[in-house]
């Protein structure tokens, strides 16, 4: 096991990954900018680092300062979290060629399945559905249309290496394929580098369903469930919850098996996320994407399932065992999470500034996952993120009135905040029947403006 890990992070998941460690005995490093002087995670760190300017271009994607800052604390590993540099191929590559450990899979798989279109592939490979599209890259107009005719619109154009919405376009029309093409492009070549496009069926009112996985370094590989993540701005995920209200157990023992089984087939290890759209007519499954690394919404599967998601990946990285088979993986109850940010609840525009008051909620079955404190300064050069209100109950009925509950104590003063948003839509008959799909929000905000 080891000694020493370094955080290649901030805010509360830098937080999260060190608890994790001071559990297991293990010395944390945290790295940070010259705005985070005050953060939780380095406040609370054995160790810390400053490794630049508060930009993130200049201190946490800054891969030399922070393998700098590996070298001098003399660590064993390297812990990315989520965001930044968790799944960048090269900076697992660079971490590996220091003589460190990348707390995560091997850079060979992160960049197969960073590819949107090898990806798809290779789940097809391994007997996965997929959602019907082009074969491959379309490298013209002229290829354009002959996929999306062949597949039939609606469609959706995606970047082969994208995520978080850029450089994906939905079309309903031969003339609007051409100009969104050409933006999807341009888009897919400003954010990543990277101009390849594809083309996919467009499911008009799908449900988005992930299926969360481990496996170790000895041909080991679980599932823990679903979680259900269609509660959705502009492909930003705002409210999680497993299980979720329209899978059924034999969907989760199938569809789990078959992510399992991918993961084991492209050589994966430590925790990933099978991402997967389910058809609201047919109630079929499609897979999307993978995420490899740990996602912000674990803490729902960590409440269900009783396992540490973060224990696990260090363990595995460690080269050791799954401590769990998957028979012994037992599912209780139910959570759901929401993500507090600091933005206005009407229009989303961030908020950064400093809290003035802070006081989170407690009782039975509620847990905060926040770096946040009174007197913090929110900055305006990171997410705007301050932290998860997490819940469990014996039910969901349970778990939506203890949410409820547990959003009423919560208490952020001095900057607005997401939580009167989540106050509404815990108080929608139509949330708390569970029926909402990836088009429920727009909806929702629509009405709110009637």
């Amino acid at each position: 096991m080891f000694n020493k890990i370094l955080i290649a992070n901030r805010g509360e998941i830098a937080l999260r990954i060190q608890r994790a460690c001071k559990e297991m005995g293990i010395q944390t490093i945290a790295v940070h900018s010259e705005a985070d002087t005050d953060a939780m995670h380095v406040l609370m760190a054995d160790e810390s680092v400053c490794i630049g300017p508060p930009r993130a271009a200049d201190s946490y994607l800054n891969i030399t300062a922070i393998m700098a800052a590996a070298e001098i604390t003399d660590t064993q590993a390297i812990h990315p979290g989520y965001g930044f540099l968790a799944e960048h191929a090269e900076f697992a590559e660079i971490t590996k060629a220091s003589g460190l450990v990348f707390i995560g899979p091997r850079p060979d798989v992160i960049r197969l399945l960073g590819d949107k279109v090898r990806a798809r592939d290779a789940m097809i490979k391994a007997g996965v559905p997929v959602v019907p599209g082009s074969d491959g890259v379309v490298r013209d107009e002229n290829m354009a249309l002959q996929a999306a005719r062949k597949i039939g619109y609606p469609v959706i154009i995606k970047a082969v290496g994208g995520g978080g919405g850029r450089g994906m376009k939905v079309v309903h029309t031969d003339a609007a394929l051409i100009n969104a093409y050409t933006v999807a492009k341009n888009e897919a070549l400003q954010f990543f580098k990277n101009g390849d496009v594809y083309i996919e069926k467009f499911m008009q009112n799908p449900r988005h369903i992930e299926i969360q996985v481990m496996a170790d370094l000895h041909g080991n590989a679980i599932h823990l469930g679903e979680r259900d993540c269609s509660l959705q701005r502009r492909h930003q995920k705002l409210l999680e919850e497993s299980p979720s209200p329209r899978v059924t157990p034999e969907q989760r023992a199938h569809l789990g098996g078959l992510a399992a089984k991918a993961a084991l087939a492209v050589g994966y290890s430590g925790a990933g996320t099978f991402e997967f759209l389910q058809d609201s007519d047919t109630g079929d499954f499609f897979f999307i994407e993978v995420n490899t690394r740990i996602q912000v919404e674990h803490p729902v599967t960590e409440m269900v399932t009783g396992i540490d998601l973060v224990k696990e990946q260090i363990r595995v990285a460690a080269g050791m065992v799954l401590s769990v088979k998957q028979e012994d993986i037992v599912f209780t109850g139910h959570s759901i999470e929401c993500r507090i940010n600091a933005e206005h609840p009407e229009d989303f525009t961030p908020s950064p500034g400093r809290i003035t008051r802070y006081h989170a909620p407690g009782g039975g079955g509620v847990r905060v996952d926040s770096a946040a404190y009174e007197g913090y300064l929110i900055q305006p050069y990171y997410d705007s993120m301050i932290g998860k209100l997490i819940v469990h109950g014996q039910d969901r009925e349970e778990a939506v009135a203890r949410m409820r509950r547990a959003l009423d104590e919560y208490v952020i003063e001095g900057i607005d905040t997401s939580i009167p948003l989540h106050q509404r839509i815990l108080r929608d008959g139509a949330f708390k029947a569970g029926q909402y799909d990836l088009n429920f929000l727009e909806h929702f905000l629509k009405a709110r403006k009637k």
